[in-house]
């Protein structure tokens, strides 16, 4: 037995019989204690440890592959001695002789002196040399020290003095290695060549070890001076001691270091799926140490004089016995989807069968690894299928809710794949579609389709961007990524990309993303497995060559020459030994290459050698013969049409070709023609081997040195390029074996043979493109600071391969072992690439706090895939002003080209085009790269002829990349706000898209005029314009062409060119608004325009004039004009340029300053002097803020108006509130009005005064709005009214009494509203000198001086306007912009930013996020909701118990919010129920939930501080105008003041989120006032038209005197620009006013609202008017009555009117809402007009048949839509029945009476009448009408009077019996009414009888007599306390009401109509009529109907006979008849 344990692994996979030329340096056991003893160095005190087991495989990628083995052995042995010596000087700090050592040797010696170390300060192996044979010598140091000084130089004193010093120390260490490398010599030629297995052992001791060694050792001497053997007891132990220890020492360090960073797993054995039969082989120390294996028995090697050839033929795999027996899948068995896919086939084959269960049978990640032609791509649309019946619902592909991606390496695959796929999946409804930089796909055709194939770049662009396609990302649900082993080229960071990011997706947004990796055979795909997340157990497959379908047979050939000329001749020769070899057989072969130009030259060559040996005919394949095709001729002629003459000449010798360089057409007939076996011999580049799926019997591969262009030399074809292309050989249908050929030169032949054992790991090159990478997550937001960016390093392939391989990126074990996870490593990595790209301009690096933001520059560059490394470029080479020719030459020198080789053979070329179509000066010369793209991109513009197909394809290849950097150029340019050189990039852009150069005649981009006219028309110059207004028979003369007249006249015509108008604004003195008015002036054509928009950065539609409104700043002085440019985005010479002139323009005075805030002693309450009013604020605070205290005089002890503008949270409703205790004080029985904006806030106010001022001051608080009005009777007895401005502005109309009016300030919408309302006090107090107090709340304004004369406010005193930051707590504001045009795009980038901002600014206070829109407030909770699942404590934000929270959720109605809650974060918008929301609001207020997402109302409805506001967005949906507009700025400054918390903090603080161009507009206005002014003049017809029928107006010059009351009177005068004034003389404003007033009476005069005197001066109001103006109706809705009433209309066209009211143009049609319209239409009884699903209109039409038929709306949103539209739908209808009934139409007033009744109840009047009652069904009518014989509700009312129980028992057994109880009380409450009638005139009272039509009893009543209908009607039962009308479906409490409607129904006329109330007992109504001229009978119908219930209407018959006798009856009956 040894005396030491060994490490010893074999390699047992590879066999080992009698290969000794094979058996390339076997070494076995070294002991290292001897090669010590040989040293000197005696490990008595330390042992050698030998602790690191370094892979020596990492040393080949370190390039130290090409040592010899015992050089390998020497240097790990060398490392790890030193190692181990030096670390045991360092901690004992004893040297070997102190005699040896000078001063410090002990110091000295730790440094590592060897050989490594001197070249690593020397820099050069020959210097070294020279150094170290100068110190080797016996001279002095003063001797050498000049030597060395002429060797290194004098810059090197340090290094000099360093060796002199150190001289001993490096010299013994010197000598210590060549020790080691004596030792290991002798050991290797000692050792037994023939040894079958590579062996390496290793001694492994420790001082324990080393002690008990030492025993053993003195025990065996002891023995052998005896002459016996060690038998010793101790010397026993200590050996087996030994043994254990080591052995446990051996396993503990292969455990550790066996797997680079990651522990032990599994070894291959462990996993089911992998079938590798190298597993075993891969684990020895040879594999790992990159030692050479013995080659198969069957292997036969020739060494010729000119090469050395190695063959291994094909040998038939035996499977393992378990798989083999396994029987494969039948198509049969699958289920009908399955079959469909795979139809004609009859199995699925081995590999596919194996994968089949976990493929298609569950969602896990998989990574099949298998040899090329495996069928991976059927296992690919397994889990297609797997994802598809996963969305399967009902039978139905729900094909709307996932995509599918497939990523192809090469746009070619894509094609190809594209085409199989589309193939499979049609059966089954599924679309398959391209998406390439070849095949571009719209918005549309994307959510068309359901699987994307497309490549890995174009992926990575759609995923990278934050705009436009995230909905498209977030439905994927199956990634394929094909050929993932291309992880190790250049490309492969960009799978890494993608995969990293689509695995943060999963786990960010909680949706499933399956990943499916397809590749060849690779190595380490353990490494790759765990990349793609894939599961070891189970979603790895690994299949080795046993799996190929066709075995392969490999030949090896080495040249032997070492010159080059020479290795070609030979590697020719070889080649076409080969190939003849296999023509010769019959067979078909493919000879790789690895340049464009050297296929031609091979193919060549193969010709001639054949020539030369008259064996060319064995290649050609001629018609006729066995071996012909019928379709040669045609083939033939095909070859001889392309431009490519070359193919001609090689295919009539069986030859062709096939690179990138041929055209797509000349690439898919080679295809095909070797397809068919119509070529012999196929030479090709690489790219066909990975492009498409060709496969011939034979390939061969000449030549092995590629030109890698950005190294700048050759370099050696990639091993997974061999794999590829030997993937090539044998065809599956065909062969019975494949042949794969290499041919090398000599010292490359090892090297390829090592292919056999694959022991080439695919390593990641992401750190070289990391920059960009980083770049594009910055962009998107999905990393924001380094540590993410660190953590994102941890999905990639890199990190993976780092921690396995960490010394070939850069890192030592050492340092490997110190931080496992690499975070030191990865962060240097980030912050190096951070810092390079904060240098370019890319992004923005926070010193202190490492956040990481993108910048315009980074922005641009990511979204078009620009490289840093162009970046750069674009930085060092822009400036202001650029030519073409510099534009040009900028982009010739993008990155992005320098693949581009510059050709010998095209220089000749080259230069011939630069004279011929280069018009710009080129830059550099033919001869540079640049300068040959700079040549290329001209001659593709002057669309020149090009001569050489390699030029072609470049030509293909600069433009796809041109175009686009140009683009990305001219944004860049863009956003630094450089219009003169962003119009030429755009310029520059626009010529390569058209091919035409700027100076050419625009009608060349027009596809259908020849070339001759087009010349005619450069060579007169006829400009464009000049063609548009010329006749076609002038245009036909001019171009002497009378037929192309009409064609020229009709292409100018469609050339897109706009017309432009604009309006100027000014908002203060340095601001101005633009309103652009642009209408296309072209005719459409889509053939000529396609069928999208045409984009002039302004998208401009069909006929159809856009409105665009902008700011912009202006300075003073005040410049002569601005331009205003409008380019197309596509076509040249069409642009427009405005000027704007502010010639005429005046600009608004400079505002007056603020008030300051002065120093003031805090005022206690105690100052009210009132108890009452004191206990109010005492249990809130003592002491009144700051602003409360200055303004507490004017407001408690004086009259005076106020006006009071100051930030939000200031406290001014407390401000109110001391207004209101002077009132009650002094006036105590006037009253309060407070107007607040909103219902919300109104009833916010209503609580709280309820509470406050009702409950302790005893003073009654009424509620004054759209859902609660209360009688006039409460409304008298009121002493504070809260209401809405419209509200108020229509009760003050009648000039009722009121008292004080309080208003908040103007807003955008209701600001015309609240104008008028105080307009209209001023006016009433100075006619009726009544003294009415306005008091004015407002936020601060600039224009607050205005504001305060127009409420009558004299001098200082009650104007106070604050400056915008005085708060009582301060916030810190921060805006920050957002790119994207896309407004839902844009908000999601906003989610992660808002999450930090809550991080980061209010990690434990409350935070309030205010969003536009409810989907919004969801969409936003749910990714913050991901963000905290992303970390380990996600319910940080959830202040209470969870079992607590989880009892209120229960209670929750909304699902999202249950959600949410749980989670700590609320959603508040006007959608949730009232308890949902009252819960939200009590949790957040009590700090329960730390984060409430909320709509914008919040801010105005609630007051609910915070500590910090994020304001996620200021655009919101406009429904009107169908786009997304800005949020008023009051708006932005009321959500903004929720910040800070008065209480609770010092300081607050608001993020505002803002759409990145409007970043500024917000800076300025957030920080200074804003200004009011007027927005009367919109609706000024409507608010006119209200005083005319008040009374207030009744001609010209009273309205002009109106007027001048109003605050825009105020404005004109003070900002006359702003409403299109041009001077303010006062002639010129009274002018401006008259035509104001005229222009609105003409409206009204056209609405027939006003009646207009011949004097055109004098007013009169209508009936409509009247109407109008009492129903609060728009003059348009009374237009619409007018135009679209008619006399014979039934309640469906009536609903038609309704719903086009102009009241309901303001209905939101959200985002999408278009699409939810069409499919409720589709579920509706009465059709809407298609294509109108995008109309508010349309959309209230469909809300009310769906409230009648009581269908479910899909989404929150739309019930209160519904709320709204059936809130103005009773107005609107009343006001229709007065116009109807003012008409005198019958049939209509009754329908519309009927609309009403359907809309309360929420019936159609179609419906049976026993629907209305409570929970009755149709089932259960029907069980009613066969109980009781009955068919209306007065039947079963009168059936079931005083007997409830019968209708019980009906009903009892279906129905529980409280439903039951339910309906008896409703059907006992319905209202049972009697009628009688009296008619009165002249004293006489005369009795009607009512009769039905079967008794006719005539009345006498004298003729053209007025007279008046007296209708008595009586109750018949008991009414329900407060006589509410039972509606459960209406959104508000009704009340019960009745229509007495008299007609004429012969005549179809309205005679009389009159409403009345509730009856609860008796009551009489009167109907005013007048009996006809004509003596006569005549009938008049009564009805009595019903303003809230279906089935209860009353129809009676009145006969009178109209005499001229006074002998009148005084009595009649009358019978009633029920409707």
């Amino acid at each position: 037995m040894s005396l030491y344990e060994e490490f010893c692994i074999s390699s047992n996979g590879i066999s080992s019989k009698n290969n000794d030329d094979f058996d390339l340096f076997p070494f076995g056991k070294i002991n290292l204690d001897n090669v010590a003893k040989c040293l000197g160095h005696d490990f008595d005190n330390e042992p050698f440890m030998f602790d690191n087991l370094l892979d020596v495989h990492t040393i080949h990628q370190n390039g130290i592959a090409s040592k010899t083995e015992h050089e390998k052995v020497e240097d790990l042995f060398r490392a790890n001695y030193n190692q181990e010596l030096h670390n045991n000087v360092d901690n004992k700090n004893v040297a070997n002789s102190s005699s040896s050592i000078a001063n410090g040797s002990a110091q000295s010696e730790s440094v590592a002196w060897d050989r490594t170390h001197l070249l690593n300060l020397v820099g050069n192996e020959d210097v070294l040399d020279a150094v170290i044979g100068t110190i080797d010598t016996d001279k002095s140091n003063d001797e050498i020290q000049e030597h060395l000084f002429d060797l290194l130089g004098f810059d090197q004193l340090e290094l000099i003095m360093s060796i002199l010093t150190n001289r001993d120390t490096i010299m013994k260490q010197l000598h210590k290695s060549e020790a080691i490398s004596q030792a290991v010599r002798n050991h290797m030629k000692n050792t037994n060549s023939t040894q079958s297995h590579p062996v390496i052992g290793v001694k492994v001791q420790s001082a324990e070890e080393k002690y008990l060694e030492k025993v053993y050792r003195k025990e065996e001497k002891k023995a052998i001076k005896r002459g016996e053997g060690p038998n010793g007891h101790l010397a026993q132990e200590a050996e087996v001691q030994v043994g254990k220890s080591m052995h446990s020492k051996i396993q503990k360090a292969t455990s550790r270091y066996g797997t680079g960073g990651y522990s032990s797993e599994f070894s291959p054995g462990d996993l089911p799926n992998v079938f590798d039969s190298y597993a075993a082989a891969k684990q020895t120390a040879g594999f790992i140490s990159g030692v050479k294996m013995v080659l198969p028995e069957n292997a036969t090697r020739k060494d010729k004089q000119e090469c050395e050839e190695v063959s291994i033929p094909a040998v038939k795999a035996t499977l393992p016995e378990h798989i083999a027996q396994k029987p494969l899948i039948q198509i049969s068995s699958l289920d009908g989807l399955a079959q469909k896919v795979f139809k004609g086939m009859k199995c699925l084959n081995r590999i596919q069968s194996i994968v089949y269960e976990t493929a298609i049978g569950t969602n896990e990640n998989l990574l099949i690894c298998a040899p090329t032609g495996a069928g991976k791509t059927n296992i690919a649309l397994l889990t297609v299928l797997h994802c598809i019946q996963d969305h399967i619902e009902d039978g139905i592909i729900r094909k709307d809710q996932f995509k599918i991606v497939y990523v192809a390496p090469m746009k070619a695959l894509a094609a190809e794949m594209t085409a199989n796929f589309s193939k499979r999946l049609s059966p089954l409804g599924v679309q398959v579609r391209e998406l390439t930089g070849d095949m571009q796909l719209t918005k549309m055709e994307i959510s068309q389709t359901q699987m994307l194939v497309t490549t890995p770049e174009k992926w990575d662009v759609v995923t990278r961007k934050s705009t436009g396609d995230v909905a498209l990302t977030q439905i994927v649900k199956l990634l394929i990524i094909d050929e993932v082993h291309l992880l190790h080229g250049d490309r492969g960071p960009v799978v890494e990309s993608l995969v990293a990011r689509t695995l943060r997706q999963v786990e960010s947004s909680q949706r499933m993303i399956r990943i499916v990796g397809l590749s060849a055979t690779l190595p380490n795909y353990v490494d790759v497995a765990r990349f793609l997340r894939v599961s070891l157990r189970v979603g790895l497959f690994y299949f080795d060559h046993r799996f190929r379908p066709v075995p392969l047979g490999q030949t090896f050939i080495g040249v032997k020459s070492l010159s080059i000329l020479e290795q070609q001749r030979q590697m020719d020769v070889c080649c076409y030994d080969k190939v003849f070899e296999k023509v010769t057989k019959k067979h078909q072969v493919m000879v790789f290459v690895h340049a464009r130009n050297a296929t031609v030259k091979t193919a060549e060559n193969l010709i001639e050698q054949a020539s030369r040996y008259g064996q060319l005919e064995i290649f050609q394949v001629k018609p006729g013969d066995e071996t012909g095709r019928s379709d040669y001729g045609k083939a033939l002629k095909s070859l001889e049409r392309s431009r490519n003459k070359k193919l001609a000449e090689l295919f009539v010798n069986g030859f062709a070709v096939h690179h990138a360089g041929l055209l797509r057409s000349d690439r898919s007939l080679i295809e095909k023609l070797f397809s068919d076996g119509l070529v012999r011999v196929l030479v090709c580049t690489a790219t066909l081997a990975w492009g498409v799926n060709l496969p011939a019997h034979a390939v061969i591969i000449k030549g092995t040195e590629i030109y890698d262009a950005k190294q700048g030399n050759f370099v050696d074809l990639g091993i997974l390029d061999v794999l590829q292309i030997f993937g090539r050989a044998g065809r599956p249908q065909f062969d019975t074996e494949g042949d794969g050929t290499i041919i090398t030169t000599h010292d490359k032949l090892a090297h390829y043979l090592s292919l056999l054992t694959n022991q080439y790991p695919i390593e990641s090159s992401f750190i070289k493109f990391l920059a960009d990478n980083l770049n594009a997550e910055i962009a998107l937001g999905s990393v924001t600071n380094i540590d993410e960016a660190t953590e994102w390093l941890t999905y990639t392939y890199l990190y993976v391969r780092m921690r396995r391989n960490p010394q070939l990126y850069g890192l030592q074990y050492m340092e490997a072992n110190d931080d496992p996870l690499l975070t030191i490593r990865r962060k240097e990595l980030i912050l190096d690439a951070a810092k390079n790209l904060e240098k370019a301009q890319m992004i923005r690096l926070g010193d202190r706090t490492e956040y990481l933001h993108s910048t315009d520059l980074g922005r641009t560059a990511s979204h078009f895939y620009i490289k840093y490394d162009t970046i750069e470029t674009f930085n060092e080479t822009m400036c202001a002003i650029m030519s073409h020719d510099q534009i040009l030459m900028m982009i010739s020198k993008a990155s992005e080209f320098e693949q581009i080789k510059v050709r010998d053979d095209e220089l000749d070329e080259l230069d011939e085009l630069t004279e011929k179509y280069c018009y710009l000066k080129v830059w550099g010369g033919s001869e540079n790269i640049h300068g040959k793209v700079n040549i290329l991109i001209q001659t593709y513009i002057s669309k020149g002829f090009l001569k050489s197909f390699s030029l072609m394809s470049d030509t293909q290849y600069i433009i796809q990349n041109a175009v686009r950097i140009c683009r990305a150029f001219f944004e860049m340019v863009l956003r630094q706000n450089n219009p003169l050189l962003a119009a030429r990039l755009l310029d520059f852009s626009k010529m390569i898209d058209q091919q035409l150069w700027n100076d050419s005649h625009p009608l060349r981009q027009h596809k259908f005029l020849s070339f001759e006219i087009l010349e005619k028309l450069e060579k007169k110059k006829v400009r464009l314009d000049f063609l548009r207004e010329t006749s076609a028979n002038d245009i036909g003369a001019l171009i002497t062409h009378m037929k192309m007249g009409t064609t020229v006249k009709r292409c100018a015509e469609e050339f897109p060119l706009l017309n432009i108008e604009f309006t100027i604004q000014p908002i203060t003195r340095n601001v101005l608004r633009i309103k652009l008015f642009i209408e296309p002036s072209f005719k459409w054509n889509d053939r000529f325009h396609g069928n999208v928009s045409e984009s002039f950065w302004i998208w401009v539609l069909k006929n159809e004039t856009q409105e665009l409104v902008f700011t912009i700043p202006v300075a003073e002085p005040l410049p002569t004009q601005y331009h205003i440019r409008v380019i197309s985005d596509r076509w040249l010479a069409c642009d427009n340029l405005v000027p704007v002139s502010f010639r005429h323009l005046i600009l608004p005075e400079d505002h007056p300053p603020n008030t300051d805030l002065l120093d003031l002693d805090p005022l206690p309450v105690s100052a009210l002097k009132d108890i009452q009013f004191e206990l109010l604020y005492s249990d809130k605070f003592s002491y009144f803020n700051p602003i409360q205290t200055q303004i507490f005089h004017c407001l408690f002890h004086t009259d005076a108006n106020c006006l009071v503008g100051a930030p939000t949270g200031s406290g001014k409703t407390i401000a109110a509130e001391m207004a209101m205790f002077r009132t009650f004080k002094v006036y105590p029985k006037s009253k309060v009005v407070y107007i607040a904006p909103l219902k919300a806030l109104v009833r916010e106010r209503v609580i709280d005064w309820r509470e406050r001022l009702q409950g302790r001051l005893g003073r009654k608080v009424v509620e004054l709005t759209g859902d609660v009005t209360p009688d006039m009777r409460a409304i008298m007895e009121a002493d504070v009214i809260v209401t809405t401005p419209e509200k108020w502005d229509g009760v003050s109309r009648s000039w009722q009494t009121r008292s004080y009016v309080q208003a908040r300030s103007s807003w955008k919408d209701r600001g015309p509203v609240l104008e008028v309302i105080v307009s209209r006090t001023n006016y009433i107090s100075q006619h009726t000198q009544r003294n009415l107090r306005i008091i004015g709340l407002s936020t601060a304004l600039a224009n607050a001086k205005d504001l305060a004369d127009w409420l009558g406010i004299k001098g200082k005193m009650g104007l106070y306007n604050f400056r915008p930051s005085v708060r009582p707590v301060p916030i810190e504001v921060h805006v920050q912009g957002f790119h994207g045009k896309h407004y839902c795009p844009r908000m999601a980038t906003m989610n992660k930013p808002t999450y930090q901002a809550i991080r980061e600014h209010s990690p434990a206070k409350p935070v309030l996020v205010f969003v536009s829109s409810r989907r919004q407030t969801r969409l936003t909770a749910l990714d913050l909701i991901a963000y905290l699942a992303a970390e380990g404590n996600p319910k940080q934000w959830l202040h209470l118990d969870e079992t607590q929270m989880d009892h209120i959720i229960s209670g929750i109605k909304e699902p999202n919010l249950k959600l949410t809650l749980s989670f700590g974060i609320g959603i508040h918008h006007a959608g949730l129920q009232d308890h949902d929301r009252k819960v939200v609001e009590e949790l957040f207020v009590n700090q329960k939930i730390q984060v409430l997402v909320a709509t914008a109302t919040l801010a105005w409805g609630v007051n609910f501080p915070a500590h910090l506001v994020v304001i996620k967005g200021t655009e919101y949906y406009d429904g009107k105008s169908h786009r997304y507009v800005d949020m008023p700025i009051t708006d932005v400054l009321q959500m903004m003041g929720r910040a800070g918390r008065p209480q609770f903090d010092t300081s607050g603080t608001a993020m505002v989120f803002v759409h990145d161009q409007k970043k500024s507009f917000y800076k300025k206005f957030l920080y200074e006032p804003f200004p009011v002014e007027s927005s009367l003049l919109d609706v000024m017809p409507d608010h006119l038209n209200a005083e005319i029928v008040a009374g207030t107006i009744s001609s010209t010059q009273e309205a002009l005197d109106y007027l001048t009351y109003t605050y825009f009177f105020r404005r004109l005068v003070q900002n006359p620009s702003y409403y299109k004034l041009d001077n303010c003389e006062p002639n010129a404003v009274n002018k401006f006013l008259s035509k104001v007033v005229a222009d609105s009476f003409k409206v009204l005069e056209s609405a027939s609202c006003i009646f207009v005197h011949d004097d055109l001066r004098t007013v009169e109001p209508t009936s409509f008017g009247r109407i109008s103006s009492y129903y609060y109706l728009s003059h348009e809705t009374m237009q619409l009555f007018k135009d679209a009433l008619r006399s014979n209309f039934s309640y469906k066209e009536l609903m038609l009117v309704l719903t086009d009211a102009h009241e309901y143009a303001q209905l939101p049609v959200r985002h999408n809402e278009d699409l939810l319209n069409e499919e409720l239409a589709k579920g509706c009884p009465v059709e809407v007009l298609a294509g109108t699903y995008n109309s508010p209109h349309t959309k209230a039409h469909l809300l009310l048949q769906c409230h009648f038929s009581r269908l479910q709306l899909p989404s929150s949103d739309y019930y209160t839509d519904l709320k709204s539209v059936l809130d103005q739908s009773i107005r609107i209808l009343q006001a229709m029945i007065d116009s109807c009934a003012e008409t005198g139409w019958l049939s209509p007033t009754l329908s519309c009476i009927n609309l009403i009744q359907m809309i309360v109840q929420a019936r159609w009047i179609d419906d049976d009448d026993f629907l209305c009652l409570p929970f009755v069904q149709e089932e259960d009518v029907f069980s009613i009408v066969e109980k009781f014989n009955v068919d209306t509700l007065p039947l079963l009312q009168l059936k079931t009077k005083n007997n409830l129980a019968t209708l019980e028992k009906c009903l009892l057994p279906t129905m529980e019996a409280f439903k039951v109880e339910m309906i008896c009380k409703v059907l006992e409450e319905l209202p049972v009414i009697s009628i009688t009638a009296t008619a009165h005139y002249d004293d006489v009272h005369v009795l009607i009888p009512l009769s039905n039509r079967q008794t006719n009893e005539w009345t006498d009543l004298p003729a053209g007599k007025d007279m008046t209908l007296i209708f008595s009607l009586t109750r018949e039962n008991k009414s329900g306390k407060d006589m509410k009308a039972f509606a459960p479906k209406f959104p508000k409490s009704k009340d019960e009401g009745w229509f007495l409607v008299l007609g004429d129904v012969e005549k179809k006329e309205v005679v009389a109509l009159k409403r009345t109330g509730g009856i609860k007992r008796n009551c009489q109504q009167k109907l005013a009529i007048t009996t006809p001229e004509v003596e006569g009978r005549i009938i008049y119908h009564l009805y009595l109907m019903s303003d809230c219930y279906l089935g209860l209407d009353l129809q009676y018959q009145l006969f009178l006979n109209i005499t001229a006798s006074n002998n009148i009856s005084k009595f009649g009956n009358g019978d009633m008849t029920e409707l």
